[in-house]
């Protein structure tokens, strides 16, 4: 089972994070997700445990416990929809030709 973990502290290794989840049973991967120009944690990552029990005792067990000073959010991880799309979203802009409209200003 794939595990969601937010609010998480910045300064939470995925080492801190797995001993946390071993007490419950064990675990496949930790990944704590970072920014791709810092490095820096973006406060959110994921933990994978092989066993469904375990996993569930491991979400209720650490879910609102508090690790280096923060609360857990802690939950299963809703899969990925495939709907997503790059690049932003959104509907397009409605314009005479379709695009996006040009800036004011005069023109002389």
């Amino acid at each position: 089972m794939n595990i969601f973990i937010g609010n998480l502290s910045f300064d939470v290794s995925e080492d801190e994070l797995q001993k946390a989840f071993e007490a419950y049973g064990q675990v496949t991967t930790v990944n704590i997700i970072k920014d791709k120009y810092s490095g820096r944690s973006r406060g959110f990552g994921f933990v994978e445990m092989g066993v469904d029990a375990e996993a569930q005792s491991a979400i209720e067990g650490l879910n609102g416990k508090e690790l280096k000073g923060r609360k857990l959010s802690v939950n299963e991880a809703r899969p990925r929809s495939n709907d997503r799309r790059p690049g932003g979203g959104g509907a397009p802009r409605k314009g005479r030709h379709g695009g996006g409209g040009g800036g004011g200003g005069r023109r002389y």
